[in-house]
């Protein structure tokens, strides 16, 4: 189990900078207000891996009270 969330992070981390990378500006190139394309893909990331690491200490938890 700890090698699969080992790995997880380790793919996350190394895929994630391609993600948050500066995208090309969209509409006019010269137009100095660029669009915000981030539009909080980071906090649904962030959340997703906090619930994650709750039900996985949930999970162990049950596990040993069985």
């Amino acid at each position: 189990m700890k090698h699969v969330l080992l790995l997880t992070l380790v793919a996350f981390v190394l895929v994630f900078p391609a993600f948050a990378a500066d995208p090309p500006g969209l509409g006019n190139p010269g137009s100095p207000d660029p669009i915000p394309v981030d539009g909080g893909a980071s906090l649904l990331a962030a959340s997703g891996i906090g619930y994650a690491i709750k039900r996985l200490r949930a999970k162990r938890a049950a596990k040993k009270a069985a």
